[in-house]
């Protein structure tokens, strides 16, 4: 397995029309090795039964997740290669989540034999350029025939000595704050499930995600006391923070940036725009609590509060659940429990009443 500089010129192309049943499963295999990315850290890369990544650390930060056809992307609306992209994206910030800088990955990878191999090696090349923007290697996998073309990825990372900053850790009198963009995949996908293309700032979000890796490892050195990627929505994992950590989180919603394009989409959908910030998911921002003395970077913004799980909402307000509309096709509600009638997570010191973000089985 070679190096990439992003650069694609020199790779094997297949022959036009070439599917994978006529490449054949280790012509796929050689053809993928050729694309994807090495570093150091592979000491053993594809080729054998299994590979030999470096542990400098003493320890191994590792996730997985899955993509499968028409539940996470559909070929009509994405292309390859902004598929390998955000397949990628979406592990390397669940490590980027635990305060850790990623190092590989493992991919499987399940597709129709009379898929384009082109298409195969057009989205290996999307897992090498998003692998390249944090330093990552691909250290192998597996290939499959599937009815569906089905991504399983298991990421690597080093915490480089620090502890892992987990969901566990948010106390009463903490801040919390976001790094990254909220909504705008959520509009996207608002966008194209209604056939559209445009604004294709959302459209191109919702294909390929901009993970803010290196705030996880900043985060964490900062003394976050906890720490999580956006991926389900905001209320719903600011909503795991609280769950683990014992404590109730209030988010103000003044502090919450409701970009122009995401405007733009829910008033020609008829929408609450704000609903795309708090309960969109798969733009992968890291939010984040920190003590109330630290101070922050600027492109970390203080959204909320960590109270004790007891206390009493600071306002009367509530929020109207017809003014906020799911803004994926499946949603959870925003029913966490806490104490005294308050729910975990609420909105300018009331329950949210509309969606709190995605739920793979509601």
């Amino acid at each position: 397995m070679s190096g990439t500089n992003g650069s694609q010129a020199g790779r094997q192309q297949p022959a036009e029309g070439e599917t994978l049943a006529t490449l054949g499963e280790f012509g796929l295999i050689a053809a993928l090795r050729e694309r994807l990315p090495s570093n150091a850290d592979v000491l053993l890369g594809p080729g054998d039964d299994a590979a030999v990544v470096a542990a400098s650390d003493g320890r191994v930060v590792a996730t997985t997740d899955m993509l499968v056809e028409g539940r996470h992307f559909r070929r009509d609306w994405s292309e390859p290669y902004d598929v390998g992209r955000k397949a990628a994206a979406q592990n390397l910030a669940d490590v980027a989540a635990m305060g850790a800088v990623p190092t590989a990955l493992l991919v499987s990878f399940g597709a129709p034999a009379d898929l384009p191999a082109s298409w195969a090696l057009s989205f290996a090349d999307g897992l090498r350029d998003e692998c390249t923007v944090v330093g990552a290697s691909v250290a192998g996998g597996d290939v499959v025939s599937s009815g569906l073309v089905v991504i399983s990825i298991t990421a690597l990372g080093t915490l480089a000595g620090r502890p892992p900053v987990t969901r566990f850790g948010a106390r009463a009198g903490d801040v919390v704050a976001v790094c990254g963009r909220l909504g705008w995949s959520a509009a996207g996908l608002a966008v194209l499930g209604r056939g559209f293309r445009s604004p294709r700032v959302v459209v191109e979000a919702h294909r390929r995600p901009e993970p803010p890796y290196d705030a996880g490892p900043e985060a964490a050195a900062l003394g976050a006391s906890a720490l999580i990627d956006v991926s389900d929505g905001l209320l719903a994992d600011l909503g795991h923070i609280a769950e683990a950590s014992g404590v109730r989180i209030d988010v103000d919603s003044r502090t919450l940036e409701v970009a122009e394009p995401l405007q733009a989409v829910a008033a020609a959908i008829g929408a609450d725009p704000l609903a795309f910030v708090l309960t969109g998911g798969e733009d992968h921002a890291l939010v984040a609590t920190f003590g109330p003395d630290v101070v922050l970077p600027e492109h970390w913004r203080v959204i909320g509060a960590v109270h004790a799980a007891a206390a009493e909402p600071t306002t009367d307000s509530t929020a109207d659940a017809g003014d906020h509309p799911a803004s994926g096709e499946e949603s959870v509600r925003g029913e966490m429990s806490g104490t005294g009638g308050l729910p975990l997570v609420t909105v300018d010191g009331g329950a949210y009443a509309g969606p709190a973000g995605h739920d793979h089985f509601r």
